[in-house]
């Protein structure tokens, strides 16, 4: 979940250019609660703003009234630090950038914490939005410096350089802070206040290269904690995503957001169902010259391709389906055709025309979704019992 050009996809629109004009009249089924719609502007830190929302929601699930703003780069900083120490591990053979993975949030809570936002900012660099270009290329400098060094052996200084380059740039670690009135340590307030329990969420996956109902490592750049996900064939794969939403789970959600007939600009993502091999000459020169919106009729709904197993390995296999966007799955809908729709609270602002969100079609979710984060109980208890969930 890298791709910069997307994550800084709010720099570069103005509200006045969204498709006021759509002919998608969506009714909502279920919408599940969430927080406030955030911003990582101009950082590759969607998985870890989308998860933290998902986490949030996840507290209100639970019954806590008041949910606390929970820090994103406090995760980042973490990450970032531990990513360093495998990358120099194996002398650089590891993608080191500002992606990252859904389990990373579990995994940062429950080895450090959590903190509110307003306890790390991560905003010590002269902007009052998250700008991370300089500090990406620092990083990633400083640690190819590190492993090519002419010492030929490591110091026992550059962890601390790290570091030193994380506190400028997003602050030293909060070892206590005060949250509405009390103290607390990462430890105690992860604890103690959000009562979150990492080890209740599982990742999910369908893809036929592994066995199914096993987990596998999804072999994608961010998942540098080499961490596994759930196999699942895709009919039981999207049962999921209905059984969870109709229980009072959201889904942290993780897909490709590359593709055309992706929108944010019209607040929809659908899989038309055409073909351009067989256009003809005339048909080609015409649509060729459409815009967007009018090459894939993302201003009224129409037919959707059938997604299948195959459709998905092949476009995972030959690198159509990327590991682009982390984002949270909040709730169904449908179009007026009756067309099944997720709503995907996304993180680049509010200015689109759903306010920050967007719908995605099931034969989208279905096509280009790489991986899920879920609460285990989200899951149904017949697809717990074959994946041998407790």
């Amino acid at each position: 979940m890298k791709k910069l050009s997307l994550c800084i996809f709010t720099l570069i629109i103005s509200i006045s250019l969204f498709a006021q004009d759509t002919e998608y009249k969506f009714t909502d089924e279920i919408r599940l609660g969430t927080t406030c719609v955030k911003d990582q502007y101009a950082s590759g830190t969607c998985w870890s703003f989308s998860t933290l929302s998902f986490f949030e929601s996840e507290i209100e699930r639970k019954g806590v009234k008041d949910v606390p703003d929970l820090s994103e780069m406090f995760i980042v900083r973490h990450c970032y630090a531990d990513k360093a120490e495998r990358y120099v591990r194996l002398h650089g053979e590891l993608n080191f950038g500002a992606g990252g993975g859904f389990i990373d949030i579990p995994y940062v809570t429950k080895k450090y914490g959590l903190v509110p936002e307003e306890a790390y900012t991560g905003l010590e660099y002269g902007t009052d939005n998250h700008i991370h270009g300089e500090l990406d290329a620092v990083l990633k400098a400083y640690v190819d410096a590190v492993i090519k060094n002419k010492n030929k052996k490591l110091s026992t200084a550059w962890l601390d350089g790290l570091n030193g380059i994380l506190d400028a740039y997003l602050g030293e670690y909060p070892t206590t802070f005060d949250y509405k009135g009390k103290e607390y340590t990462p430890r105690t307030f992860a604890d103690e206040v959000t009562t979150l329990n990492p080890d209740d969420y599982i990742s999910l996956t369908s893809y036929s290269h592994h066995d199914f109902y096993s987990p596998f490592a999804i072999e994608v750049q961010d998942n540098w904690l080499w961490a596994s996900s759930y196999n699942l064939p895709l009919d039981e794969f999207i049962q999921v995503f209905d059984y969870a939403l109709e229980n009072g789970y959201t889904i942290a959600w993780g897909a490709d957001v590359s593709e055309e007939f992706f929108s944010y600009r019209a607040g929809v993502a659908v899989v038309p169902d055409f073909n351009i091999k067989e256009m003809s000459d005339t048909e080609r020169s015409k649509w060729e010259k459409g815009t967007k919106q009018e090459k894939y009729n993302l201003n009224k709904p129409g037919k959707e391709k059938v997604i299948t197993q195959e459709m998905r390995q092949e476009d995972y296999d030959n690198y159509k389906t990327t590991d682009d966007h982390g984002m949270q799955i909040v709730g169904k809908a449908k179009d007026q055709n009756g067309t099944k729709y997720y709503i995907v609270k996304n993180s680049w602002n509010t200015s689109n025309l759903y306010k920050g969100y967007f719908y995605a079609s099931e034969a989208y979710v279905m096509f280009k979704t790489m991986n899920i984060l879920i609460h285990k109980d989200g899951v149904p208890k017949k697809l717990k019992k074959k994946l041998g969930i407790k």
